[in-house]
């Protein structure tokens, strides 16, 4: 269990850490001179059991709330420290605050310096601290009175045995989810490299485990070479622990407050979070771009805010607001936060995370009101049905891990919902949406046969596009190997159809297009042109035009440029050969191709546009020079001709 001091300015949070650790967490030269603490402290408790209690001293001092926040992120029992001579005090309230909006639920109150005062002051300060807490996740909570500076304090020695208490019944966090710790602090150590501490918000990790780390959001790949958990060397480190990482080959200047080190699979970088936002009562009223400070885990950066709903959060209000940040970040569903003002000076509320992936565009469309409910039950415990209930194209299951900052094995799924595998990975939808989507295929496609008759089909990108261009692409390709695979729609080449559907040519039309093929299958990589096939058969050159772009369209010839056509067999076979330059060169000049295959330099240039216009590769600009780098699906059309 993680214990979270929280209190005044020289209220004795840190002489009670030492009281009850006997570690002092005053540990810079300038705090044991000013006698306050400035910067995160940390002291361990080992308990009879052999667990360890860790306590993160925080500084009361209202210049420092975003250092205290920080230290707030991820503690599971909070100590707020109330002195006894100067009873609640600014900070006092505002510590409290930030609590609650953290979402803390568990915590005691420890009424300290009570050797300064008499006991009418004592009962004062109590009746204070009564009042402070009515309403507050803390009504109820024990108050002790301590004399922490006192050897043997009876009122020391029960604070110590409730919180042993506490850390044996406090359930332990979420360990299925994916390992991410929240960075507060990066150092190296001789002899050792560069070492991050944090607290860990979810997952656990082992050393020597398999899981792909990340320091987000940097994306750099990372490995743990040892771990320090509760300030005790350990083969893992486990959520609701602090612990300490040591990374070799990473830069300690690579690595800030509020990186997180994560699994892989765990966060995408992110400059728009869609959350749920309490302003206090005495706060000002949010409207669109008010600038803000955001404090979440052990982040703090700028944003400004975008209500969702009006163009404005009044004061003591709640609701769904756009973050829109100045850097990327990362965060998942549920991660607590807080925002100030501009200043930095004063607190103004906090919530939580409900989407970390959030549009730019059509944010306030009902559409995106109800995916953001649909999160808010997925947080309330009600499972993945609502998200995809609201989902008419399923969502992708890389999309579903990050949301659930778990694997998907971890997610509560409706029984009736379908895994989509694709080429690129996999997508689950709800049956009725499935149907619908395989319904709207169908009808597209006859639409089109009505249209355009002649037309062999509809290549697969642009069939998406006619579709829905929104559709995710492995549902997209899972639903098309789905229809082929029931015989509800066919493929020729690159086109997709209905059954029984094609491109047919009259009995005089089949004859020239034997003999025209045959013609471009003879060119090799330089066939013929429409007038050289034209003078040879003895048509007109339009009907040979005509009856080649047809033939393209059904996949049986390939149109470069106007008027020039090559057989698909040419055409995998020079395609073969950009790939070998590319996998040899690192991409294809036009130089090297024109050598490659013999032909002179326009026709070289020619081909190439020709590949990066089908999307077999695509231009780039190297050293003043143009490029061809292959796509990563480029062998796809070539295998289809």
């Amino acid at each position: 269990m993680i214990v979270g001091t929280a209190g005044h300015i020289d209220h004795g949070k840190t002489t009670l850490v030492k009281a009850l650790t006997g570690v002092d967490t005053d540990r810079l030269a300038e705090e044991k001179a000013r006698g306050i603490t400035i910067e995160l402290g940390y002291a361990y408790l080992p308990l009879a059991d052999g667990e360890v209690l860790g306590f993160i001293d925080v500084p009361g001092h209202e210049r420092l709330v975003h250092t205290m926040a920080a230290g707030a992120s991820g503690i599971d029992f909070a100590l707020l420290v109330v002195a006894a001579d100067d009873g609640v005090m600014p900070q006092t309230r505002e510590h409290l605050a930030i609590l609650g909006w953290l979402g803390v639920t568990r915590g005691a109150v420890a009424l300290t310096k009570a050797d300064r005062v008499d006991a009418s002051r004592l009962t004062q300060v109590r009746d204070e601290i009564a009042a402070l807490i009515a309403g507050t996740f803390l009504e109820g909570a024990p108050v002790f009175t301590v004399r922490a500076q006192e050897p043997g304090d009876e009122g020391t020695a029960a604070l110590r045995a409730h919180l042993e208490r506490e850390a044996r019944s406090v359930a332990a966090r979420r360990r299925e989810g994916f390992f991410r710790l929240a960075v507060d602090r990066a150092f190296t150590l001789a002899g050792v490299g560069t070492v991050v501490t944090g607290t860990v918000h979810g997952g656990c990790y082992a050393l020597g485990g398999s899981e792909e780390l990340r320091l987000m959001p940097a994306n750099l790949p990372v490995r743990v070479r040892s771990i320090h958990a509760q300030n005790r060397p350990s083969e893992r480190a486990a959520a609701g622990e602090r612990c300490a990482l040591n990374l070799p080959g990473v830069a300690k200047e690579a690595i800030s407050r509020g990186d997180w080190i994560a699994d892989a699979r765990c966060f995408l970088p992110t400059r728009h979070l869609d959350v749920e936002l309490a302003l206090a009562a005495d706060a000002p009223a949010l409207g669109v771009r008010t600038p803000v400070h955001v404090h979440l885990g052990a982040a703090h950066r700028l944003a400004y805010v975008v209500p969702l709903e009006g163009d404005l959060l009044s004061s003591g209000g709640r609701g769904l607001v756009q973050l829109v940040f100045e850097a990327p970040l990362c965060a998942a569903p549920g991660d607590r936060f807080i925002v100030r003002n501009a200043q930095a000076n004063r607190t103004l509320g906090g919530g939580r995370v409900l989407d970390p992936y959030a549009p730019e565009r059509k944010r306030r469309s009902p559409r995106r009101r109800a995916w953001l409910e649909a999160i808010t039950r997925l947080l309330e415990g009600e499972g993945l049905g609502p998200l995809l209930a609201q989902a008419p194209y399923g969502v992708d299951e890389a999309l579903l891990e990050r949301l659930l900052a778990a694997p998907i094995s971890a997610a509560v799924l409706p029984p009736e919902a379908l895994r989509v595998q694709g080429a690129r990975g996999a997508a689950w939808i709800l049956p009725e949406h499935w149907e619908a989507l395989a319904d709207r295929v169908l009808a597209v496609l006859e639409r089109q046969h009505e249209r355009v008759p002649d037309d062999p089909g509809v290549d697969t990108q642009r069939l998406r596009r006619m579709v829905d261009a929104l559709i995710p692409e492995p549902l997209w390709q899972g639903v098309l190997d789905a229809l082929a695979s029931q015989g509800k729609v066919a493929r020729s080449g690159p086109w997709w159809h209905l059954p029984g559907h094609a491109a047919r040519l009259a009995p005089e039309e089949e004859a020239l297009a034997a003999r025209l093929l045959a013609r471009l299958e003879a060119g090799g990589f330089d066939p013929p042109w429409v007038r050289d096939l034209a003078r040879a058969e003895g048509v007109p050159e339009e009907t040979v035009r005509t009856l080649l772009r047809k033939l393209a369209r059904r996949g049986e010839a390939a149109q470069v440029v106007k008027d020039l056509f090559y057989a698909p067999r040419r055409v995998r076979e020079l395609a073969a050969i950009a790939a070998e330059l590319a996998a040899a060169e690192g991409g294809v000049q036009a130089a090297r191709f024109r050598d490659a295959t013999g032909l002179g330099r326009k026709r070289a240039v020619q081909i190439l546009e020709f590949f990066d216009r089908i999307g077999y590769t695509r231009r780039v600009q190297r050293r003043g020079q143009d490029a061809h780098l292959l796509r990563g699906e480029s062998t796809a059309p070539f295998s289809e001709i």
